[in-house]
């Protein structure tokens, strides 16, 4: 088993298609920021959880891009490390996909995932 070290460098990262799809989200929503968690879930293990929230909790980390802050819960953050949140288009819809290095499992439907 290793360990893994939280580093605010690469701890979460968004895309441009993503930082431009959650700023659109904020635009109606002033002093607002986005949450990013993970709670039990599904066959897999774990599922992403986004909010719109009114203020990050003492616990979490709150990172900045751009003027957009993204709080990511400090319970999920050694999970979450070196994700990056896309937001791509699959047939006519676009949906956020998170492209998380530490996952080892996924269900088949994609709903949940697990990390060693």
């Amino acid at each position: 088993m290793t360990a893994t070290t939280f580093d605010p460098a690469s701890s979460v990262s968004l895309s441009a298609k993503a930082k431009k799809y959650f700023a659109s989200k904020l635009v109606k929503q002033p002093n607002k920021l986005i949450r990013l968690s993970t709670k039990e879930s599904g066959c897999t293990g774990f599922a992403y959880v986004l909010d719109i929230v009114d203020e990050a909790s003492e616990s979490d980390v709150v990172l900045s891009f751009d003027g957009l802050d993204l709080a990511v819960d400090s319970a999920s953050i050694n999970m979450l490390n070196g994700t990056e949140i896309d937001l791509v288009r699959e047939g006519v819809n676009e949906v956020i996909k998170f492209n998380n290095p530490n996952v080892v499992a996924e269900c088949g439907c994609g709903e949940s995932f697990s990390v060693s």
